[in-house]
């Protein structure tokens, strides 16, 4: 579906839309185990929140950060592979700010997204300051819910594709939300906003891209404590020592 009236890169799936051009769902592909997510309010919420997709609607559970005024309302979830895929989109739902609710939830939906491709053991530190593999505008809850494009979801491309390919690991680091001014959060220092911080929530992300079908396995070592004399023959050593050589 074409999204006229405004600037961002995205496209509006249909609502039984499983198959797109824009890939398949890679939940099959994510090794649930080994999710996490930094500054989640509840643990294993972010890992949650990587619902089927008939279920993307769905407003439980949710992922939201940490409750506190004081604190940025940042959240980082890192999904690995159990196979090297190929990215093409990524969706992200929140129902905070939805009409549909009321009364109003005291969350607020993520306004910048941040993602990084085959960095392991990122933190906030290091994802503020690291160069993003991309960075995405999300809509707004306004747009999100307005009555042409209520009955979808919202597909943002990946690109360049080339940066989305072999991808073992992806980082989504959602560094601000629509309850902070404009100009805040993102590569901006959070330090320089007054205001009381209100919890970003995300109640569904999806991925979309093709499998490799090259599995993740860990490397299986032997080690011997004693070396045996059978196990190290040389060809023709027999031979030799029967002749006196």
């Amino acid at each position: 579906m074409s999204c006229e009236g405004h600037s961002h890169d995205h496209e509006h799936a249909e609502a039984d839309d499983t198959s797109t051009a824009l890939g398949t769902s890679l939940r099959p592909s994510i090794e649930f185990s080994s999710v996490t997510c930094l500054n989640e309010s509840t643990p294993g919420s972010g890992k949650s929140i990587l619902k089927l997709y008939e279920e993307r609607f769905t407003s439980d559970p949710s992922l939201t950060s940490q409750d506190d005024p004081d604190e940025d309302p940042e959240l980082l979830l890192t999904i690995p592979f159990n196979e090297a895929v190929a990215i093409k989109s990524i969706s992200v739902l929140s129902y905070a700010d939805a009409p549909i609710f009321q009364p109003h939830r005291n969350t607020a939906a993520p306004r910048t997204l941040k993602v990084f491709v085959n960095r392991q053991n990122l933190d906030f530190e290091t994802a503020r300051d690291l160069e993003p593999t991309a960075a995405i505008t999300l809509v707004s809850p306004l747009h999100q819910w307005d009555t042409n494009h209520s009955g979808g979801t919202i597909d943002y491309p990946l690109r360049p594709a080339g940066r989305f390919q072999n991808v073992t690991e992806i980082a989504l680091y959602f560094c601000d939300n629509y309850a902070m001014p404009d100009g805040f959060g993102a590569s901006n220092d959070l330090d320089d906003y007054d205001g009381d911080r209100v919890p970003t929530e995300i109640t569904y992300i999806g991925l979309k891209g093709k499998g490799t079908n090259v599995k993740r396995k860990a490397v299986e070592a032997i080690y011997e404590t004693t070396g045996m004399t059978k196990d190290h023959k040389v060809p023709g050593a027999e031979y030799f020592g029967r002749e006196g050589v």
